[in-house]
């Protein structure tokens, strides 16, 4: 069983393409409900107004032929071209002929049509290579063909354009409209994501609809109260430094010049300092970490310092195996006291069974690479290591395990403290029962 700290989602772009996918599903339902409703309320009178114009013209043109002197229709038919873009010509038994477009609005047209003109008229999108609306028609014996400019027939879906040109424009204002209610969200995730790293963030503007102005307003007169609490809380800090541990100093001073017993003293020496500890303990709880301190920290020299003086103690083993190089963004002093904590949690709770000595081993790897590289350090012991239904219990302030309480000398926040300082680093912890027992705290932070 792992526990890992939990980091902010990023909510910004989802809720934007959702509003903009729920946007562009409205506009394209009302496309198609609209598209359907003009087809079906324009289809009848589109069909009987194109079917009446072609009906009108092969009339005429074959009243004209049919009444003109055979000496004339020669010009009859120039004029026809030159004119009206109306081209006559005899059908042969050769000729090469397209079918017609058999969509639902053509075929209502051509029954229309072939109930005017006969049921043996034809019909051609193109007859010998040459384009056109092509329609038939017979004067006595004779039968010919008549070929219209597809121009001056109402084309059934020329509109069909603009309706395509409608829905990239409304597709467009979706993305408008996405991003500007997206972008109110957008600036106050940000605002507290900057307060998440100790930051402080520009106010935000009180402009808008009134539920923007008012959750601003409330942001920030929220991040007002959080600097007027901070200010406090330094003042307090400074007050618990001065009024506690200038009374300890006296009755350490007093124990020391009392007369008595070496077993006396010692025992009160032992509990001044453990108060004093313990006073250590609050003040680092309370210490905030400040993004604005951040520099390059070079890990394998704070891990090596952090080795070395951990492995002066007597009930102490040190191991470490560390990188040649591994660099950070943070705080220095921080950090080292985020793995000082690490190694003080094992060297007490940590010792391997049967033996006073903590057997604690520190490991430093860097992976991934460019922008995506990150540090990892391992602080793992060879203890009993813990319950896995307790480890989520470990990061909480004034928390110790039943099996820790018998040794326990400080008030519980020493892993609290290390839980503080890395969400202030943006790192992640995850702490585990290490394989072949023991407890294995496992660090990753983003790397330079």
């Amino acid at each position: 069983m792992k526990f890992r700290l939990p980091r902010p989602a990023s909510l910004t772009s989802g809720l934007f393409w959702r509003t903009f996918l729920m946007l562009s599903v409205l506009i394209t339902l009302s496309m198609s409900a609209w598209f359907g409703m003009v087809n079906y309320l324009q289809r009848e009178p589109l069909a009987q107004q194109t079917a009446a114009q072609v009906v009108s013209v092969v009339t005429i043109t074959r009243a004209a032929l049919t009444h003109s002197a055979p000496d004339l229709r020669r010009e009859l038919l120039f004029e026809l071209v030159s004119n009206e873009g109306i081209r006559v010509f005899t059908m042969e038994d050769d000729d090469e002929v397209a079918p017609a477009p058999s969509s639902g609005l053509m075929s209502d047209i051509h029954a229309l049509v072939r109930a005017k003109l006969g049921a043996d008229t034809r019909f051609s999108s193109e007859v010998n290579g040459v384009p056109g609306y092509w329609v038939s028609f017979k004067i006595a014996d004779d039968r010919y063909w008549l070929m219209m400019e597809r121009e001056r027939l109402q084309s059934p879906v020329e509109w069909l354009g603009w309706a395509g040109v409608v829905s990239v424009v409304s597709l467009l204002g979706a993305a408008l409209i996405s991003s500007l209610i997206n972008l109110p969200l957008k600036r106050l995730t940000e605002a507290a994501r900057q307060i998440a790293q100790g930051n402080h963030p520009d106010p935000l503007p009180e402009v808008g609809p009134q539920e923007v102005r008012q959750a601003n307003r409330s942001f920030n007169q929220m991040v007002d109260d959080l600097e007027q609490v901070e200010s406090d809380r330094a003042v307090i800090l400074a007050g618990i430094s001065h009024d506690l541990r200038t009374p300890l100093a006296r009755m350490q001073l007093e124990v020391e010049m009392a007369n008595l017993s070496q077993e006396a003293r010692e025992g009160m020496q032992s509990d001044i300092a453990q108060m004093d500890a313990i006073i250590a303990q609050f003040l680092d709880y309370a210490k905030p970490t400040e993004a604005s301190s951040f520099i390059n920290v070079d890990m394998v020299a704070l891990l090596s310092d952090c080795a070395h003086e951990a492995g002066r103690q007597a009930d102490v083993k040190m191991t470490a195996e560390l990188p040649e190089h591994a660099q950070v963004l943070g705080n220095a002093t921080d950090l080292k006291r985020v793995i000082a904590n690490l190694v003080e949690n094992a060297r007490r709770y940590g010792k391997t069974p049967g033996t006073d000595v903590a057997e604690v081993d520190i490991k430093c790897t860097v992976r991934g690479m460019h922008t995506a590289k990150r540090v990892v350090v391992e602080v793992q012991d060879h203890g009993v290591g813990v319950p896995d239904e307790q480890i989520a219990q470990l990061l909480k302030p004034f928390t110790r395990l039943d099996t820790a309480r018998g040794q326990a000398n400080g008030a519980g926040l020493g892993l609290a403290i290390v839980d503080r300082v890395l969400s202030r680093h943006e790192a992640e912890l995850e702490v585990a029962n290490r394989e072949g027992g023991g407890l294995k705290f496992t660090i990753t932070l983003r790397a330079l």
